[in-house]
């Protein structure tokens, strides 16, 4: 979502540094008219030019992942810290931290969570995300706004493609909580136009149709083999609502799922 929410940004006449933890994607950031950094924060620290890439910032958006398919000792709210402490050091005064609806549990029961539900991830990257956001929601030097976004999909991205052809696939009757990139940028964007800091927001498209139904429907759309549910097993989910994001900041979703 980095790369598209640079581009939205600049397109509208503002100036925008990018960082990567990779050298060679320095360049693909210089041609889309990002001033680019190669920044790496872990839990040891954050390494690179930190310092100049936060000089003079109005805004750090934070939008990297805890990592822990391909690593799971990785320490996310380790690292989230050691970025909260360089934040501090810069003289930014606002963070916008791209966060997940995995800080919230799944259940038999299907629960509606909305901001007011304290995070109950019960999984190893939800339970580092939730810690992620405290450190950054409880600093007092900065003031955080937490972005919850449901799964992503847009731009080619889209869990069908994944699922296709599968079988025995758990949670047929789990809902659905997902969110078109078009609708990431534009909340990210009204965040930043109404200034709104120290809020915590929801961000999922507000239909959540059943697991099997929707990617069954999804995968006849694209033209790809159906996937196959398991029913042998009581289906877990949640939904998530996004109710909040609606009424406070005027959110009208322009992307179905």
């Amino acid at each position: 979502m980095g790369l598209p929410l640079a581009k939205m940004l600049i397109a509208e006449g503002i100036s925008v540094k990018g960082s990567t933890t990779s050298k060679d994607r320095l360049s693909v950031l210089k041609d889309a008219g990002i001033e680019p950094f190669q920044v790496v924060v872990s839990a040891e620290g954050a390494e690179g030019n930190v310092s100049e890439f936060m000089a003079s910032a109005d805004v750090l958006i934070v939008d990297f992942p805890p990592g822990l398919r391909k690593n799971p000792q990785l320490d996310y709210a380790g690292a989230i810290e050691k970025l909260a402490q360089a934040v501090e050091a810069s003289g930014v005064k606002k963070v916008i931290f791209v966060s997940s609806i995995s800080v919230y549990q799944e259940t038999e029961a299907f629960p509606i969570y909305t901001e007011d539900a304290a995070p109950n991830a019960i999984s190893a990257s939800g339970k580092e995300i939730a810690s992620a956001e405290k450190k950054l929601l409880q600093n007092p030097i900065f003031d955080t706004t937490v972005i919850r976004f449901g799964g992503l999909i847009g731009a080619g991205r889209h869990p069908v493609k994944y699922l296709a052809g599968k079988t025995g696939l758990a949670n047929p009757l789990g809902p659905v909580n997902l969110i078109h990139l078009k609708d990431c940028l534009q909340v990210i964007k009204k965040v930043l136009k109404n200034d709104i800091f120290g809020e915590v927001y929801n961000a999922v498209y507000p239909l959540n149709p059943p697991r099997e139904n929707y990617y069954t429907a999804k995968a006849r759309e694209a033209g790809l083999e159906i996937p196959q549910f398991d029913h042998s097993k009581p289906s877990v989910g949640k939904i998530i609502s996004a109710s909040k994001l609606m009424r406070e900041l005027g959110v009208e979703f322009i992307a179905g799922i």
